[in-house]
């Protein structure tokens, strides 16, 4: 699989989650993202306001997270949470769904939950991250046609902030319940452009990275060496 800096980096959503991230790391991370033209950035929700305006005459999204990292909290408090980010200019919304519910089976609040969040969103993209480094792979089948089910538009791997990232293997089991047409978002640990790579090859549409620039440049250096 060969790809061009360009064409790599409309895959990526550049990402700054970090609770201490400054004002000055915000506007770094958006001029990162307008000058390698990243498809997104994402960050926290009081920063979406800012990054709307940082990139408002571009063609890079603003991406916000929902019930971030955990998805234990109170489903009404996601639906404002996603109508807040929404209000503030964001164009897409990937929140956690609730983990706990899920593995106990309870698939009629996930779905409510998740279907509450596609409507705040008001039309704009919505992934569904199912951290997948604590579900059973039968879970992991289980959230991805829960989500399909929902009306949202993608399935993404993980928050980043738990105990794994993103593996191949979770990526192909993903794809494969999903079927070839719905995104499917790897995130988490991607940190270089060979696993980057790897995670398109195995059926990623889109990756959550803050590791934008350093993939960026790996390709490059492979590029070169490759002549």
């Amino acid at each position: 699989m060969s790809f061009t800096a360009a064409q790599l980096a409309a895959f990526i959503d550049h990402t700054l989650l970090k609770p201490d991230a400054s004002l000055a790391q915000i506007q770094q991370l958006c001029a990162e993202a307008r000058e390698h033209q990243f498809f997104s950035v994402c960050v926290n929700g009081s920063w979406v306001a800012t990054a709307y305006q940082l990139l408002e005459d571009s063609d890079v999204k603003v991406a916000s997270v929902v019930g971030f990292p955990l998805g234990a909290m109170a489903a009404d408090a996601k639906r404002f949470e996603a109508e807040a980010a929404i209000d503030d200019g964001a164009h897409e919304i990937d929140m956690v769904l609730n983990i706990a519910r899920l593995k106990a089976g309870d698939d009629k609040y996930v779905l409510r939950e998740i279907i509450d969040v596609v409507e705040a969103a008001d039309e704009r993209i919505v992934k569904v991250i199912l951290e997948t480094c604590l579900l059973t792979d039968a879970e992991k089948v289980r959230a991805c046609q829960l989500v399909v089910e929902s009306g949202a538009h993608f399935v993404k791997t993980s928050t980043g902030f738990s105990t794994a990232g993103a593996t191949v293997a979770d990526v192909k089991l993903m794809r494969a319940t999903v079927g070839p047409t719905f995104g499917v978002k790897a995130s988490g640990g991607i940190r270089d452009s060979a696993t980057a790579l790897a995670m398109i090859e195995s059926g990623a549409t889109r990756l959550g990275t803050s590791a934008g620039l350093t993939i960026l440049n790996g390709l490059a250096a492979n590029e070169t060496s490759s002549y």
